[in-house]
């Protein structure tokens, strides 16, 4: 369920470009250190750096979610609200060929800034990752998340996401293996810049 926050701020979803590196950086630094005070080792503390980030911007695969009552103050530097990376990258050390990784969009880096925590922002952005991967045909949406973190993979449980298998690599956290159908589904808590006719116009 949506909460009240985004009755009152409407939110757009769009492609990252290069000048949003500062501010997808420090929403995923932000998040990283909130999940290291939960003992969950899940992302680097202090975030990813740049070359980690950089790829999925030129790839047109990372997506923002702006707040865009803050476009009404030109000198705030606010970062995005959330983000979120789709793109067909089955990682070879957990998706085997036995999964068919082609039949999939795979889900990476998805953040939600701890003031918007709770609005439903993440379910949003699953739900509008599913609709994108049923659009292209695929029949699955899929995404790993940490090992040793059972708080994140109970919500994707309770978000229709089934647990595949964990593969426990020592040198990755991550190994927890989730999909759930794709689906066709109504998108109403953010606009949608990413659809072609909008940005055309």
């Amino acid at each position: 369920m949506l909460s009240n926050t985004l009755l009152l701020h409407p939110l757009a979803l769009r492609q990252a470009e290069p000048a949003d590196l500062k501010g997808v950086l420090r929403l995923l630094a932000d998040t990283a250190e909130w999940l290291h005070t939960r003992g969950v080792r899940q992302w680097p503390r202090g975030g990813f750096t740049a070359a980690r980030i950089e790829p999925l911007i030129e790839e047109r695969v990372l997506y923002l979610l702006d707040d865009e009552l803050r476009y009404l103050d030109p000198d705030e530097d606010a970062p995005p609200v959330a983000t979120i990376a789709v793109d067909e990258h089955a990682d070879p050390e957990f998706w085997t060929r036995a999964d068919d990784p082609g039949a999939a969009l795979y889900v990476h880096k998805l953040a939600v800034a701890r003031q918007w925590s709770g609005s439903g922002l993440g379910d949003a952005l699953l739900d509008w990752a599913g609709t994108w991967a049923c659009a292209t045909g695929r029949p699955w949406l899929r995404l790993d998340c940490a090992k040793g973190n059972p708080g994140l993979q109970h919500y994707y449980r309770s978000r229709g996401f089934r647990h595949v298998r964990t593969v426990d690599l020592p040198h990755r956290s991550s190994g927890a293996l989730f999909q759930r159908r794709a689906e066709d589904v109504g998108i109403t808590a953010f606009r949608d810049l990413t659809v072609p006719e909008l940005i055309a116009v």
